[in-house]
């Protein structure tokens, strides 16, 4: 995975948490809301400068900057701001904690955190949600999952992934005879080959078996994937192939499939957008221009309306057609 930060939200300079902390109390202060002045300074500062304004605020006015945003704001557009202004560090584990609360599950999430952050990510949100949560978070996925699914999200959760060092053939190999033998060749599915393998075997040497398994079975390994499994187990194993593949890839599809025809779906375009912001959404705007021949900005701006569209809009930094 890229060592190095490629969002389009960074620090902003000169930054002056007070200013800011002022500038929101007036925007939000008597009646109506100046939404203008609360989206441009949330989407324009990172994640660690948006703490320091919460900080500021409270000490300046005695009040939670979250809790006027959520008075102030409705809709779509407060819950991307209330979005913005969660701690980076429990973003990730208050998303799994509300996927897996109350009645029915997420699996929607729960397969797009976990098989999409590194080992070293996946470490961080389980301590934090142990902290903050006071539970443990495979304890609670368990509880709520069944299965092969199960199987494959408890693999991720150890974060035990190989590390990337030398790739050794003979095991590529292997692994591609095996991942053929319990697919293609068999009568019925060896899911579990599929999921030791995928969930544990290190990025580098994962595309190397990918390329080889097409060598012999003339098959992509997503195409055995829908052909051989179903349901919940089909999307988790397709993300983390589309994962070991290209993270900013899986994220642009991710995003254009939240847009697709009728509705949007809010709730992941959300997600991304603040969760990458600060990560490699410059690369998923390559990936989704690549592949889906429009523009990420062009796609939001067809999609949505209003301040939540403006706020996505500065968010996503730029139009790349």
């Amino acid at each position: 995975m890229a060592k190095y930060m490629r969002g389009t939200v960074t620090a902003f300079a000169p930054f002056d948490a007070r200013a800011d902390a002022e500038a929101l109390r007036k925007a939000m202060k008597g009646l109506g809301t100046d939404e203008e002045t609360v989206l441009t300074i949330l989407t324009t500062r990172n994640n660690a400068q948006r703490q320091e304004i919460a900080s500021a605020f409270k000490t300046l006015f005695g009040r939670d900057l979250v809790d006027d945003l959520k008075s102030e704001l409705t809709g779509k557009f407060e819950t991307l701001m209330v979005s913005l202004m969660r701690p980076a560090y429990i973003f990730d584990a208050h998303a799994l904690k509300h996927a897996i609360k109350g009645a029915g599950t997420n699996e929607k999430v729960l397969t797009e955190i976990l098989a999409s952050r590194t080992p070293a990510e996946v470490q961080n949100i389980k301590q934090v949600y142990q902290q903050e949560y006071e539970a443990d978070l495979e304890d609670k996925i368990t509880g709520e999952t069944s299965g092969h699914f199960q199987r494959l999200l408890v693999v991720l959760l150890q974060a035990n992934r190989d590390p990337d060092a030398g790739v050794d053939e003979a095991l590529v190999e292997q692994d591609a005879q095996v991942l053929f033998r319990a697919g293609e060749l068999k009568w019925g599915t060896d899911e579990e080959k599929f999921i030791t393998i995928l969930g544990t075997r290190s990025v580098s040497h994962l595309r190397r078996v990918f390329d080889k398994y097409m060598t012999i079975s003339g098959f992509q390994i997503e195409e055995t994937i829908d052909r051989e499994t179903s349901g919940d187990l089909e999307k988790l194993l397709l993300a983390v192939v589309k994962c070991i593949r290209s993270v900013p890839a899986y994220f642009a599809e991710t995003l254009y499939y939240s847009m697709k025809g009728a509705g949007t779906d809010d709730d992941t375009l959300i997600r991304v957008m603040v969760s990458r912001s600060e990560i490699d959404l410059l690369d998923i705007r390559r990936e989704f221009r690549k592949n889906f021949a429009k523009s990420l900005y062009q796609t939001i701006q067809k999609d949505t309306s209003g301040d939540y569209r403006k706020a996505l809009l500065l968010l996503c930094g730029g139009d790349d057609d």
